[in-house]
């Protein structure tokens, strides 16, 4: 197990996080936008526990544990989603979080944390190493009960590492050690090494950019997505002005586009209904969310 200091030093083989200040509060190169773990009071991080309520019900209800967030393309914010969400969930006193970086080509929850793995084992090493167990390659990020697994050594063949079934036997310690396990995937449509991952995981949440991610890119993805896995979509950096209850919900029926009945209808009715906007400043999410079928 490794810990992080407030000094940035890493301490190994330990089996209890010392009671200090964490790095996580006082660093400058935490990438901004993890409000749920830079300011997890704010208006901001509001909206990612309004996406963990909705995962803690589907938890108790359906037994939802390893959940993936994936995006169509690069680009559209699915690692500061997936870092915020398992920040929102490890808030929790009583949860017990593990954040997995599973995009082995571009690997980028270490750097949105702040943390200097270039030196350390990871997701990787552990596949390819049987020997490595979970406590021997995790970051613990207290204040909150989050651990994180970096990437590790990048191999020279992603997709043969994450269909190695040994992915599948580190996920199953995860399920026995972690109450939830948030992974960050590689995106849909680019590379195949996101969907020989389904078969591991309980569902996935699909990050689209608004304003920027392509109406076929979001096709496509849907299109590959195993629908009976498919969990809802999250509306991300959308600007449109709040409306309702300190703007959390769309009025009962609206989909993130201005035509209701047009192609973004059509997309949420595929992903069961459920959408939320996240990201921004000015955000909101929609509730109604509907357990996959």
């Amino acid at each position: 197990m490794i810990y992080i200091d407030e000094s940035g030093n890493e301490g190994k083989n330990v089996t209890e996080v010392r009671p200090r200040e964490p790095a996580l509060e006082s660093s400058a190169r935490v990438k901004q936008s993890l409000v749920s773990l830079l300011r997890p009071t704010s208006f901001e991080a509001e909206q990612y526990r309004t996406l963990r309520y909705i995962v803690d019900q589907l938890h108790k209800d359906a037994n939802l544990q390893v959940v993936a967030v994936s995006s169509p393309g690069a680009g559209d914010g699915k690692t500061t989603t997936a870092i915020n969400l398992a920040g929102a969930l490890a808030q929790a006193p009583d949860a017990r979080v593990l954040l997995v970086d599973a995009d082995l080509r571009q690997p980028s929850v270490s750097k949105y944390l702040g943390i200097d793995d270039s030196r350390s084992l990871g997701l990787v090493d552990a596949i390819l190493k049987p020997g490595l167990q979970l406590e021997d390659i995790e970051w613990r990020l207290p204040p909150f009960n989050l651990s994180a697994l970096p990437v590790g050594h990048p191999p020279a063949a992603p997709y043969e590492v994450l269909k190695s079934p040994r992915l599948a036997k580190l996920l199953e310690e995860a399920r026995q050690r972690y109450d939830y396990v948030v992974v960050d995937t590689p995106p849909l449509v680019p590379v195949p090494d996101c969907r020989v991952m389904a078969k591991w995981v309980d569902g996935f949440l699909l990050v689209v950019a608004a304003h920027k991610t392509p109406r076929k890119l979001v096709e496509e993805a849907l299109n590959v997505m195993d629908p009976t896995k498919t969990l809802g979509l999250i509306f991300n950096n959308d600007d449109r002005p709040l409306s309702g209850y300190y703007g959390y919900y769309y009025t009962s029926g609206q989909t993130p586009g201005a035509d209701r009945t047009g192609w973004w209808a059509r997309v949420i009715k595929r992903v069961g209904g459920s959408c939320w906007r996240a990201g921004s400043s000015r955000t909101s999410m929609r509730g109604n969310w509907e357990p996959w079928r």
